[in-house]
C-alpha cells in the first residue's frame, strides 16, 4: 500500500485545541490537478483546505492553493497563518523566528513566525490593502436580512459598508454583543442585495460591535457566509483584512502603529482571536498585518 499525502489538521487563531478556526493542511500536494484537490477540500469539509507546493521562486518557502469545500480562494487569512506555522513545525525551526514568503493566488504573502508562549504564533503583510465597494443596500435591508430591527444597526458613526482585501465583506455595525447573538441570518434576503464576487459567490456578512466579552479585545465579531446552507466561521483572517477599512473610515486611527485584537466564534463555542496590525501615515493605511497562534490537533495521510 503506498503511503499517501501527509496531511495535518490545526486549530487556527487559537491557542487552545477545539477553539478558534480548523483547517486542513495537504503538505505533500504536488502532482494533484485543481479537480483533485476540489475534490479533497470537499473531502475534509472544513471551511478551508490548504495545498502546499514547490514555489515557482527558488527562495521563497512554498506554494498555497486555498480551497473551499465548493472553490478556490485566491487568499484568506486562518489558511495563511495555520501554514505558515506548520511549515515551521516541519522544518523544526519552533524555537527560531522565520520571516519568508508564500506564494498565494492573491501574491506574494510575507510571513513571520515565531514563539509566544506555548505555541507559535504567524502574522503575514496583507498582499493588498483594504478597498471601499459600492453597495446600493439600506440598513434596514440589512438589518432585516440579518432578523434585526433597524435601530440596531449602527454605533458611533459606525455604518453598514462593503470592503474587501482580496475577499469582500459586508461590515456591519451592531450595538452590542447581545444584539451579535441574536443574529439570525436570511439567505433569501441577503442575496437580494448582496454584491456576488467574480466566482459567483455572495460577499458575506462580518458584524462586529465594540462590546468585547475578553477585557483586552477592541471588538467582538461574527462572520456568516450566505449558501445553501449558510454557515458560520469562528474565525476569519480575510474578513479581519477588509475591516481594516471600516476602522480607517470610522475611527481615523492616528499615524503609527495602531493594534487591535478582535475575538470572534464565541456564539459557537469556539472562540478565537486575531491580531490586526495598522500602519498609518499621513491620516492614510500603508501596511496591515495580520496574526495569530496555531496548534496542531491531528496528522495522516489521504490516500488521493
Amino acid at each position: 500500500m503506498r503511503s499517501g499525502r501527509k496531511y495535518f489538521i490545526y486549530d487556527v487563531f487559537t491557542e487552545d485545541r477545539l477553539a478558534g478556526n480548523p483547517l486542513a493542511v495537504v503538505v505533500e500536494a504536488n502532482g494533484l490537478n485543481t479537480a483533485s484537490m476540489q475534490a479533497i477540500a470537499r473531502e475534509f469539509n472544513l471551511s478551508e483546505t490548504a495545498f502546499v507546493l514547490p514555489p515557482k521562486t527558488p527562495t521563497h518557502k512554498a506554494k498555497v492553493r486555498i480551497f473551499t469545500p465548493d472553490y478556490e480562494m485566491p487568499f484568506a487569512g486562518h489558511p495563511t497563518v495555520g501554514t505558515a506555522i506548520a511549515l515551521t513545525e516541519m522544518a523544526q525551526d519552533s524555537d527560531l523566528a522565520g520571516i519568508f514568503v508564500l506564494e498565494e493566488n492573491i501574491g506574494l504573502v510575507r510571513c513571520a513566525v515565531n514563539k509566544i508562549g506555548n505555541s507559535l504564533f504567524a502574522e503575514f503583510d496583507l498582499p493588498k490593502l483594504p478597498e471601499p465597494l459600492p453597495l446600493a443596500a439600506s440598513s434596514d435591508a440589512v438589518a432585516a436580512a440579518l432578523g434585526l430591527s433597524p435601530h440596531e444597526i449602527g454605533f458611533e458613526n459606525h455604518r453598514v459598508s462593503l470592503w474587501s482585501a482580496g475577499v469582500p465583506y459586508i461590515t456591519v455595525p451592531v450595538a452590542d454583543t447581545k444584539v451579535a447573538a441574536r443574529v439570525r441570518f436570511d439567505n433569501e434576503a441577503w442575496f437580494t442585495f448582496s454584491p456576488r464576487k467574480s466566482d459567483s459567490a455572495v460577499a458575506s456578512a462580518y458584524v462586529y460591535c465594540r462590546e468585547t466579552v475578553g477585557h483586552d479585545n477592541a471588538f467582538h465579531a461574527r462572520m456568516i457566509v450566505p449558501g445553501s446552507p449558510s454557515y458560520e466561521d469562528p474565525a476569519t483572517g480575510s474578513a479581519a483584512a477588509a475591516f481594516a477599512g471600516a476602522i480607517m473610515q470610522f475611527d481615523k486611527p492616528t499615524d503609527g502603529v495602531s493594534r487591535f485584537w478582535i475575538e470572534q466564534g464565541i456564539e459557537m463555542g469556539r472562540p478565537s482571536k486575531i491580531r490586526l496590525e495598522l500602519d498609518v501615515a499621513g491620516g492614510n493605511l500603508v501596511a496591515a498585518r495580520i496574526g495569530g497562534h496555531a496548534v496542531r490537533v491531528a496528522e495522516g495521510a489521504i490516500f488521493a
